[in-house]
């Protein structure tokens, strides 16, 4: 099948794809015009290749990861794998602490912001889409204290 065709049948964009080929993840062979021909199992590893990029992987993690959930599909070894799906899983568990303490932190900045009688403002919650909630307005002493919090912090730093 060509690029579109498999574009359609999984709803990722021929640019996509490309990418996909670029980093090793999908192959394809080439018509006598150039074009790319896909075999008839493509649909099934683009799904896997999204599948994984939801998870959080990078391509570089999935290009070392595909072998492995495909020989063990095929009953071969696949001693790696569970070791490379731990190290991800990690991965991604330090990057959801590190998004938490962010969040902390900024709640912080506007409870403090609230405290000191800035108006009340709806900020965007878990799950509302950027941009949807009113900024919350910090009043000229609140934005001071948190300049002066960054400063001091950054001047810590070795």
């Amino acid at each position: 099948m060509r690029i579109g065709e498999l574009a359609r049948l999984t709803g990722v964009s021929p640019r996509s794809l490309r990418y996909y080929e670029e980093q090793g993840l999908l192959a394809s062979t080439r018509t006598p015009g150039g074009h790319r021909e896909y075999g008839p199992l493509a649909p099934e590893r683009v799904d896997r290749i999204q599948c994984l990029f939801a998870a959080g992987l990078s391509s570089g993690t999935i290009h070392n990861l595909l072998p492995c959930l495909y020989a063990r599909e095929r009953g071969d070894p696949a001693p790696d794998l569970i070791d490379n799906l731990c190290e991800e899983r990690e991965r991604i568990a330090v990057s959801i602490d590190r998004l938490q303490r962010s969040l902390t932190a900024l709640d912080t900045v506007i409870d403090g912001a609230r405290r000191d009688g800035a108006p009340e403002r709806s900020a965007a919650g878990p799950g509302t889409p950027r941009g949807a909630g009113r900024p919350v307005s910090l009043t000229a002493r609140a934005t001071r204290q948190a300049k002066s919090r960054t400063t001091s912090a950054t001047r810590r730093r070795p």
